[in-house]
């Protein structure tokens, strides 16, 4: 905004609530507030009342326009981030035309039973390299004798006559 531009009777009630409540709540002495408030009722433009409320939080709202907004700072990060198609009203879609169109039916259920397929397929893989990666590891404890150190009860190497409770 530029500082030159005549300020109106009420931007300077603004200004005038705002320094009341600058010392209402001990941000001003009484000396302050009475030097500030006649500069605010003198003040001709922007730049008079923004030199009034410099070291006081909050002067940027109070020397806007009444139909202007303060300008909202950016977020850091974004608030929502969206990733590509939303699969619900596609799935939705879907279900639609498998109801509505004759024969759809029929498709649908097929391309779901793919879908299903890939997935179980994908379980049994994942099940299967858990268990293969499972073995590796215990082979390769055992091979460099983790097993034999005395460790805790039930493991291979813990010995209960020589190491009693």
């Amino acid at each position: 905004m530029d500082e030159r531009i005549r300020a109106s009777d009420a931007d300077r009630d603004r200004v005038a609530a705002q320094l009341r409540e600058h010392f209402a709540e001990g941000r001003l002495t009484r000396e302050e507030f009475d030097e500030r408030l006649t500069a605010t009722l003198n003040a001709k433009t922007y730049g008079d009342l923004r030199h009034v409320l410099t070291d006081l939080p909050g002067a940027t709202a109070v020397l806007l326009p009444a139909g202007q907004q303060a300008p909202r700072l950016a977020a850091p990060y974004p608030l929502v981030v969206r990733r590509g198609p939303r699969l619900l009203p596609l799935a939705l879609l879907a279900l639609v035309a498998a109801l509505v169109l004759p024969g759809a039916g029929w498709l649908f259920i097929g391309v779901l039973k793919v879908i299903l397929l890939f997935w179980l397929v994908g379980c049994v893989v994942a099940i299967v390299v858990t268990s293969r990666l499972r073995r590796l590891a215990r082979q390769h404890w055992h091979s460099h004798g983790y097993d034999q150190h005395q460790g805790w009860p039930g493991s291979r190497g813990y010995d209960r006559y020589r190491y009693p409770r």
